[in-house]
């Protein structure tokens, strides 16, 4: 998606087009005002002159009409032609006219008296240019007066935004737990001053329901930690007992396996209800963590007469808390679990990537873009539309990429990519 530009820049580019607007119709009228008035100024020489040599002829019949770089005159009979007079001024009628011969434009007035045709010629070749140059002239200053707004409407909006800036800027670095006071005594009380108090109201709310939610996690980790810790004794203490069969050990085992999971469950449920986390000095061991996932699934593997494959080609250097990874490797395993009846799933680690591939029905193509959001489940699923939103959670906290695909053969492959 493409970037949107600062408000300051929109600001500058909507006084930019308002000069040029402005600067452009106030050029047009000038220049048609300019054109106007040339127009009767030509038409005003054109009849000056004409009266000037009428008056003259009267005087004396045998005045000679104007022949200058501007003017040209001719006088004939009426209803005959000077035989040096252009064919094309011979035909017009008394009058204004505007015509043009040998290329240069002419303002022509025609008057008959006492059985004479007058013809004054005006020569606009030089109007012409210098119109030419006035609208250049125009051109120019349209311009200068739309890069003149731009720059005033950008130091303009800088003046007028700045309060929202310096509020966005405090505002971004308040920290959650101890957000500062925005309205400050002194200020105007004007529009900025009315969103720093609702920044304020919002704050304190936000504030409150965190502490909220900080007491809640607090209180359910000391919860739940203690009967786990009960749960896992116990479960060390029958361990221990010679007089149980296998049947029982394993039982007992699968017992202590899943309360260890319940406590790095709820380790990893409060290091993801906290804003930032402390950074993890080694990297976990990610093929281990497999490998017990592997083991607590193999009960419900055998069941559903599923044969589990791991295999890992290198290890990846991942700074995690062992227990986000262990729910993310759980739940993707779970998944194909779910979605197989029998055959094999693949677990395939490498330095970038985890791979988890069934052998099973596969997920709807209608259901695939949609099994990382919270609460949905498939028409054939069982589960509570939890586990694959809360991998997707974490991924998004590590920076982690994670696919579901179907197979050609049948089946489908998750992929976790730790360096999307």
């Amino acid at each position: 998606m493409l970037r949107r530009h600062s408000l300051r820049f929109r600001v500058a580019a909507y006084f930019a087009l308002l000069g040029a607007l402005l600067s452009l119709l106030f050029a047009v009228g000038i220049w048609f005002a300019a054109h106007d008035v040339s127009q009767r100024l030509m038409d005003q020489t054109l009849n000056a002159e004409l009266d000037d040599y009428m008056a003259r002829r009267a005087r004396n019949p045998h005045s000679l009409p104007p022949d200058s770089a501007s003017l040209r005159g001719y006088v004939t009979a009426a209803g005959s032609a000077a035989a040096d007079m252009p064919p094309a001024i011979a035909a017009l009628p008394p009058g204004r006219h505007e015509i043009v011969l040998d290329a240069v434009p002419y303002r022509v007035a025609v008057a008959e008296r006492n059985d004479e045709r007058y013809v004054i010629l005006f020569s606009e070749a030089r109007q012409r240019l210098r119109e030419q140059r006035f609208l250049i002239y125009l051109g120019a200053g349209a311009l200068l007066m739309t890069l003149l707004a731009a720059a005033g409407g950008h130091w303009l909006a800088g003046r007028v935004i700045a309060p929202v800036t310096d509020l966005a800027r405090e505002v971004a670095h308040a920290p959650p737990d101890d957000p500062p006071r925005l309205a400050a005594d002194g200020l105007p009380d004007d529009e900025i001053a009315e969103l720093r108090r609702s920044f304020d109201r919002y704050f304190a709310r936000l504030a409150a329901f965190v502490e909220r939610e900080r007491i809640f996690a607090a209180d359910a980790s000391h919860e739940l930690r203690t009967p786990l810790a009960i749960i896992r004794g116990a479960a060390e203490v029958l361990a221990e007992d010679a007089a149980l069969t296998p049947g029982q050990a394993e039982r007992v085992a699968r017992i202590a396996r899943a309360a260890a999971g319940m406590t790095d469950l709820t380790a990893a449920l409060l290091l993801l209800a906290r804003e930032e986390t402390a950074p993890v000095d080694s990297p976990c061991d990610c093929a281990q963590i497999l490998r017990d996932c592997v083991e607590r699934q193999r009960s419900l593997a055998l069941r559903k007469h599923v044969d589990l494959e791991l295999a890992v080609a290198a290890q990846p250097t991942l700074r995690v808390a062992p227990a986000l990874f262990a729910i993310v490797a759980d739940n993707l395993l779970r998944n194909a679990l779910a979605h197989t009846e029998s055959g094999l799933v693949a677990l395939h680690l490498d330095a970038e990537r985890l791979t988890i591939a069934d052998s099973g029905r596969g997920i709807d193509a209608a259901e695939m873009s949609r099994v990382f959001e919270r609460y949905f489940r498939g028409e054939t699923s069982d589960g509570s539309g939890i586990g694959l939103s809360l991998v997707k959670r974490i991924c998004d906290r590590q920076g982690w990429l994670v696919l579901l695909a179907p197979r050609a053969g049948g089946g489908t492959e998750a992929t976790l990519r730790f360096a999307p």
